[in-house]
């Protein structure tokens, strides 16, 4: 199955994560070389949510990630919502 994590994000989001980057985007890197992570990136104009395309077997791995994710620690994202998603067309393999 796949998961749709969105993030909704501070309003200085763009400005605030550089202290953060490099360890968001390691944790996001790893998530992908599991399998994990199928996908992931912030919308624009306004940069005000980022969406991240898991699979598994259920939403927990993508709780885990933001369990982990120093964006989250660290007060960049407001709210965040994992949701079911099922793919109708270009679904990857």
């Amino acid at each position: 199955m796949f998961y749709l994590l969105v993030y909704d994000v501070v309003d200085d989001y763009i400005e605030r994560r550089a202290s953060w980057r490099a360890e968001h985007l390691a944790l996001a890197q790893a998530a992908h070389a599991r399998g994990e992570l199928v996908m992931g990136g912030a919308l624009a104009d306004p940069a005000d949510q980022a969406l991240l395309l898991f699979r598994g077997d259920s939403p927990a791995v993508a709780e885990r990630f933001v369990a982990k994710d120093p964006y989250v620690r660290n007060g960049l994202v407001k709210s965040w919502r994992v949701r079911p998603w099922t793919i109708v067309i270009g679904a990857p393999t």
